[in-house]
């Protein structure tokens, strides 16, 4: 009877929802993981999960075990981490789940530098804007872009994510530029779908109040990508978070509008689960993301840097010769 054994077993049931995810993470057959879960219960004399045809419950008792054991073995990873004399050198699975375009835009590179000083480290990747549940499936870390709602997980702050509203310079040579807020009530808007309200664009104004405004969509799609192909292409006035649209500005595709609104702020975050040792490889992970995100955003510096060039190049452009 191998009890530390039962323990990863039982957690790793919890976390993937089911006998089959649990029998496929342990590299065990279904029958095997079924019939050692029968036997744990029938030790400790309690149900710790009802079955229905459906899926698994977690009983009270069944949840105080799982957080117990969960613990445990954290504690032992932690400790034979400690004692290593290898320690140094970071190694092991790592999952994480990324939003899709963050992720691939500015997360990449930075977990390709990561790799580099940790080449240990086996990174398990899902690319993807859903909110995952971290628990349930098994990740370590998780990065959202959210105002966060309380949680029973660890957050830890990475960045600022600030938005803008830009055009192209082809659609503003056709239709003007805005000069003032309610101007934009009068131009064609490309509107992001997952939001609430993809036509109500709110700011922060230059006296500090706060004002929206109602802009008429005339494409909205979920995909921030292909809205940013559609703002250079000239269909009209958009409105995204830098990171997304920071090199069309710096290439002069895109040109930032109302520079004196201050356009919504979110924040992206690192979530993980709330043991009392946080992994090496996670805890190196997110220190490392901190470091190279902390202060402005590297996107929002280069774009920064790109404006008193453009602004200089523009002022050639008017003077007479």
């Amino acid at each position: 009877m191998d009890r530390f054994a039962d323990m990863q077993m039982f957690v790793s049931v919890v976390e993937a929802g089911s006998i089959s995810g649990a029998a496929d993470r342990l590299g065990l057959a279904k029958s095997a993981v079924s019939r050692r879960l029968a036997e744990l219960e029938a030790r400790l004399g309690v149900q710790l999960l009802q079955r229905t045809t459906r899926r698994l419950n977690v009983t009270e008792s069944g949840r105080a075990y799982f957080e117990r054991s969960r613990q445990i073995l954290a504690d032992v990873e932690e400790t034979e981490q400690a004692v290593s004399s290898v320690h140094a050198a970071l190694a092991g699975k790592l999952r994480a789940a990324l939003p899709l375009s963050f992720g691939l835009l500015h997360l990449a590179p930075l977990i390709d530098a990561f790799s580099r000083l940790h080449p240990g480290i086996e990174f398990e990747l899902d690319f993807n804007d859903r909110q995952v549940d971290l628990m349930q499936e098994g990740f370590d870390v998780a990065i959202r872009i959210a105002q966060l709602e309380d949680s029973s997980l660890i957050a830890r702050r990475l960045t600022t994510i600030r938005h803008i509203v830009c055009a192209s310079p082809a659609y503003l040579a056709r239709h003007g530029q805005p000069e003032h807020l309610d101007d934009l009530a009068h131009h064609a808007g490309l509107g992001y779908s997952n939001r609430a309200h993809p036509g109500l664009w709110t700011c922060i104004a230059a006296d500090g109040a706060a004002r929206a405004v109602k802009v008429p969509i005339k494409h909205a799609a979920n995909n921030a990508d292909f809205l940013c192909r559609m703002a250079i292409a000239g269909h009209g006035v958009l409105m995204l978070p830098t990171f997304y649209v920071a090199e069309a500005v710096k290439r002069g595709e895109l040109v930032p509008l109302l520079p004196d609104c201050r356009w919504a702020e979110l924040s992206a975050y690192a979530l993980y689960p709330p043991t009392r040792h946080l992994s090496s490889r996670v805890r190196a992970f997110v220190d490392f993301l901190v470091e190279r995100l902390g202060g402005e955003p590297p996107w929002d510096r280069a774009m920064r840097a790109a404006a008193p060039a453009k602004a200089a190049t523009a002022r050639q452009q008017r003077t007479p010769r």
